[in-house]
Formats: C-alpha cells, sequence, structure tokens
C-alpha cells in the first residue's frame, strides 16, 4: 500500500532523530497503530470500533503468538516517525515493504501482495482504456518501465490524478506522470469525494482500497480503468512495520503469519474483506 521522495526523505531524517532505542520486554501486551481510515484493510465502524481485514487477521495472528494486542488509531502520515519514538509498537496499514522503508524500520514477512490501478468516473474519457483489467508487472525501475507504461501514460497526459501522501502508489505516479497534475490527500474520502465532484480526473491507489470505495454506497458512477499493476514496483508485499531493534517480536509475529497463511485463514479472510485471494506467493 501505502512515500514520495521529498516524504520519504523527511521520513528518514526525522526517524533517525526521533528514534529511541527499545527496552527489553517480554512482549506480552503490544500497542499496534492503525488509521481506521483504510477500507477495506482497517476502517472505523458505525460503534467506533475497528473493522476490516487486518483487523481480523490481527486478531487471529495475536493469538497465535500468545500476545495481547491493543489498537489505536493514527494519522497515516507520520505513522513511522511514532512507531520509531516508542509511541506504539507496531504499524498496521497495509504498510508495502520496500527498501527504502526498510533503511529505518523492520518488516515481518507480508500477509498480502495486491495489484493497485486507476479509477475515473464511468462517464470520463479515462474510461475503458485499452488494458482495462489485464494485469501488467511493473519493476519500479523507470527506464525499465518505460515501455510498459508508455501504453497508457498518454492517457493521462494534462489531467488531474488523486493520491493518498506517502505512499508508494504516490511514488509511482510521481515518477511516471510527469505531464499529469499531481494531487496529494491526506485520506482517501477526500480524494474519493474530490473524484465524484469533478475536480480531479481519476484515482491511483491498490486496487482492493479502489474496491471497497466502489462499494459503497453513492459511489456507484466510479469504475476501474487501466491495467492491474503489480510487481516488484510495491515491494515484497505488505507487512507489519517494526521497530529495527525488536527482531524479537518479528520472529513472533513471523511464525504466526506464516502459520496463518498456512492453514488457510489469511486466504479466507481476504475472500471474505476483498472477494479476492491476497495471499502472498511466497513467504
Amino acid at each position: 500500500m501505502k512515500l514520495n521522495r521529498l516524504a520519504l526523505a523527511a521520513v528518514m531524517a526525522l526517524s533517525a532523530l526521533a528514534a529511541v532505542p527499545a527496552m527489553a520486554k517480554d512482549w506480552t501486551n503490544v500497542v499496534i497503530g492503525t488509521e481506521g481510515a483504510y477500507a477495506p484493510w482497517n476502517l472505523t465502524n458505525s460503534d467506533g470500533s475497528l473493522g476490516g481485514f487486518e483487523i481480523d487477521l490481527m486478531n487471529d495472528v495475536c493469538k497465535r503468538a500468545a500476545l495481547t494486542c491493543t489498537f489505536m488509531t493514527h494519522d497515516w502520515d507520520t505513522m513511522i516517525e511514532s512507531l520509531n519514538a516508542n509511541k506504539f509498537d507496531v504499524i498496521l496499514d497495509a504498510l508495502s515493504i520496500t527498501p527504502d522503508r526498510a533503511k529505518v524500520i523492520g518488516f515481518t514477512v507480508p500477509y498480502a501482495q495486491t495489484p493497485a490501478g486507476f479509477a475515473t468516473l464511468k462517464d470520463s474519457s479515462l474510461a475503458n482504456l485499452p488494458g482495462t483489467g489485464t494485469p501488467i508487472t511493473v519493476t519500479g525501475d523507470v527506464a525499465a518501465d518505460k515501455a510498459t507504461v508508455d501504453k497508457f501514460r498518454d492517457a493521462f497526459k494534462g489531467k488531474t490524478i488523486g493520491i493518498q501522501a506517502a505512499t508508494v502508489y504516490a511514488k509511482f505516479v510521481y515518477d511516471n506522470f510527469k505531464d499529469s497534475t499531481i494531487r496529494e490527500y491526506k485520506t482517501v474520502d477526500e480524494r474519493d469525494q474530490d473524484l465524484k465532484a469533478g475536480r480531479i480526473d481519476a484515482s491511483f491507489d491498490d486496487e482492493t482500497a479502489l474496491g471497497a470505495t466502489m462499494a459503497t454506497a453513492g459511489n456507484e458512477d466510479i469504475v476501474l480503468t487501466g491495467p492491474a499493476i503489480g510487481g516488484p514496483v510495491w515491494g515484497a508485499g505488505e507487512g507489519l512495520g517494526l521497530r529495527q531493534s525488536d527482531t524479537d517480536l518479528k520472529a513472533k509475529f513471523d511464525t504466526a503469519i506464516k502459520a496463518a497463511i498456512a492453514d488457510g485463514t489469511v486466504k479466507a479472510l481476504s475472500e471474505k474483506w476483498f472477494k479476492l485471494d491476497v495471499t502472498p506467493t511466497s513467504n
């Protein structure tokens, strides 16, 4: 899921300054930071409780790891700084495992792998672009990917693309769509409102998140367009973010996540929330 280059540089600098060495713990209790606003990965129910694929999965994983886990909501754009400042112990927010992020935090094994794509309004000139629904593989090397991205890049020339700030999806759009206007949003809800109002021409995000948007009442005019973009560009998949020093906690979660994958729990929960299997292909 979810750093443009400037944001990443700031995160790395702030994280290095703010990081506090973790005290040795017995890891009976763990505090998990999540956005609570990235459906269907994590969401806040009308009664204030948290739900979604990741919440269900973590309830299962924490039980397997014999941990008492407490969830707290936190803004997405300062998740990494707050983790390294010991405000919580784990990031749970569709966090893509990437080399840049691995310089400042640790990761568990991935628990999901998903493609990303564009969404627009069904009456837009961008609807039903060539290759819509077709999976493609992108490496993340702009030069190497040029021929692949060129096939649909021109369609967005002069258009306005909305992205959630500080995500791997934002970086992809900045790197590959320099002839478009790029508008950042703090939350996907703000972005989606602007898409419906016609203030932006398209949005770009994880296709599972876009699917949740389209399934929400009032969003019937939003459709996917263009290819389903997967591959190394998004890293190894989505994993839990941890402080690099907490290797013992990583080991507990790695074991529990692998067990949840092996017995089909991840598959069942992903099909419940996404209507597709997002189980990682390797671990």
